[in-house]
């Protein structure tokens, strides 16, 4: 049974054997320092940098329903971008 799922994961289109799914998967380290730099004081934060993560986060989550296939860790990663900014 759980041979059969590990296979099915394997050969998914947005599987482990693409990008759809280690891009996003990387991705999320920049979600990771976003959330760490909520410790800084507000004076250390760069709002330009936090603009741009949003807008990406905002951007993108919108392409990852429209590409084939539809990338679901693509677009959770965007929005937590875009909730973080």
């Amino acid at each position: 049974m759980a041979a059969s799922k590990l296979q099915a994961l394997w050969s998914h289109p947005a599987g482990p054997k693409t990008i759809h799914f280690w891009a996003p998967t990387f991705k999320w380290g920049i979600s990771i320092a976003n959330i760490a730099d909520f410790s800084k004081p507000p004076e250390k934060l760069s709002y330009p940098q936090q603009v741009a993560v949003t807008c990406t986060g905002l951007i993108w989550s919108r392409y990852s329903t429209v590409i084939t296939p539809v990338c679901l860790i693509c677009m959770q990663d965007h929005n937590s971008q875009a909730l973080e900014g």
